[in-house]
């Protein structure tokens, strides 16, 4: 009898005990950048035929190139607290570049601290404009305040701020680096997770002093979109005609800052000091035999319009807006060369990383794991791509848009009085120049994908605008 009940003891103390995750296949690194749009590395054929990203061609052709990758809300802090969380913008409530992080939010980073992971945070943090102090669930934290410069930045780290000299996207690098070095020699046992979050190529563009200048005599692709003709600005919503000459158009760029050329070359110049990190990135990773057990992903917060329908940044629907470059790379864990079209969404990494690592969520998620894809196996479609952006007081040029992406057809949703509704057929239009919201063959298309827009906004708790304070005045004598 004394024996049972010891035994009774003991399996009721083991229930006690929480399950210990299984240690991760990988190590990961997430490598973040910004404003980087989804066909702009050397080795996709759409590609400006000058353009040089050599370590991102080489990481797609030692790994995998996620083709079909995409944000639901194309902004900066709102898309890099989906990544984090999982969530859609409207659940995790950072709905612009100004919101707070409400309180009881959970980054998946935390869990995987909580699991036994080290983990670093270093670069761009950009939730809440002013703040850059660490956050919970990272040994080691380098950020810094709001969108940040390109020169000579002053750093968070670790809780105490310095300015360190030399260039943004170079200095980012050596601090992921040295703490990779650091951490290796320290807990060599623990898996680690390192998130490298860039300014760049974020607006406006400041290349390396050694890349000035790289593309001044190039020849620029001007996009079929973006010339002022009939053809072009029949069937476009009011906004979007008068947007050409504001903040965020072809016409009047950052209010006459830049020409158009002159703007494009600047973001490809800028662009290659952020291929030259992800290549020392993985030089490290070869050079201390960590190839073989560590997972990098490559991925941008958003994409960007370069011209396209006359527009030069991102928060809109546009195809140029919402999709993003993605890459998988780890030797013997995904495989080589290979190219793989499922859909992929910024919801998606939170989950896909707390696979690896076997660790549970905390709170409702949106996305689901992609392992499978990044190993190359098909998975099933998660669907139409719900997409979301929130009206800003600090740039009133683009409405609060709703929209839903199929694998043929796009319906966009915007709020304004004067604004026509979007629909387009990106299988014989992925350049989205026809508007067939108004063609009486295409009305049950559009009618039945605006009730499947609502219907996925009321199931994942969306129909609720968010509203954030604003001064109308006070915006208004901020303005150039």
């Amino acid at each position: 009898m004394i024996r049972r009940l010891a035994l009774l003891v003991l399996l009721f103390a083991a229930a006690a005990v929480p399950a210990q995750s299984p240690r991760a296949e990988r190590n990961v690194i997430l490598i973040l950048s910004d404003d980087h749009r989804y066909d702009f590395m050397g080795f996709m054929e759409s590609s400006p035929p000058w353009l040089q990203t050599p370590a991102m061609d080489r990481m797609a052709a030692g790994g995998v190139h996620l083709s079909n990758s995409f944000v639901t809300t194309s902004l900066c802090s709102p898309s890099r607290a989906s990544i984090l969380t999982g969530q859609y913008a409207h659940r995790h409530r950072v709905v612009d570049n100004s919101s707070g992080i409400p309180e009881g939010t959970v980054f998946f980073p935390e869990l995987l601290h909580k699991a036994g992971w080290r983990t670093a945070y270093v670069g761009k943090w950009h939730m809440g404009e002013d703040k850059d102090d660490p956050r919970p669930g990272f040994d080691h934290w380098v950020s810094f305040q709001g969108q940040g410069v390109y020169t000579d930045p002053v750093l968070n780290i670790d809780g105490q701020r310095r300015e360190v000299r030399g260039y943004t996207t170079d200095i980012l690098t050596q601090f992921a680096l040295d703490w990779l070095e650091e951490s290796r020699r320290e807990r060599s046992d623990a898996p680690f997770f390192l998130m490298l979050s860039h300014k760049a190529v974020h607006a406006e563009f400041v290349p390396a002093e050694r890349h000035a200048g790289r593309y001044r005599d190039v020849e620029i692709p001007y996009p079929v979109t973006m010339p002022k003709t009939e053809a072009n600005l029949r069937g476009q919503p009011r906004w979007v005609r008068e947007q050409r000459g504001s903040w965020h158009g072809v016409d009047y760029a950052y209010h006459g800052q830049f020409d158009f050329d002159t703007f494009y070359r600047r973001y490809a110049e800028t662009t290659l000091a952020l291929d030259e990190s992800v290549g020392r990135v993985l030089d490290y990773l070869r050079d201390n035999r960590l190839e073989d057990s560590t997972l990098v992903i490559y991925m941008s917060d958003n994409g960007f319009s370069l011209g396209e329908h006359g527009l030069i940044d991102k928060r809109h629907a546009y195809e140029e807006s919402i999709r993003i470059p993605m890459i998988a790379w780890g030797p013997g864990f995904v495989p080589a060369g290979e190219t793989v079209t499922d859909m992929v969404r910024n919801i998606d990494i939170a989950p896909t990383i707390r696979a690896l690592a076997g660790v549970e969520p905390t709170r409702p998620v949106d996305g689901r794991s992609v392992l499978p894809a990044l190993r190359g196996e098909r998975m099933d479609s998660p669907g139409e791509l719900l997409y979301e952006y929130y009206w800003e007081h600090a740039f009133p040029h683009t409405p609060t848009t709703f929209a839903l992406r199929g694998e043929r057809f796009k319906y966009i949703y915007y709020h304004g009085v004067w604004d026509t509704q979007e629909l387009f057929d990106l299988a014989s239009d992925p350049q989205e120049r026809h508007n067939l919201i108004d063609i009486p063959e295409f009305q049950d298309v559009a009618d039945d994908m605006r009730a499947r827009l609502w219907d996925r906004l009321e199931e994942s708790g969306g129909m609720e605008v968010p509203l954030r304070r604003g001064d109308w005045q006070a915006c208004e004598r901020l303005m150039p």
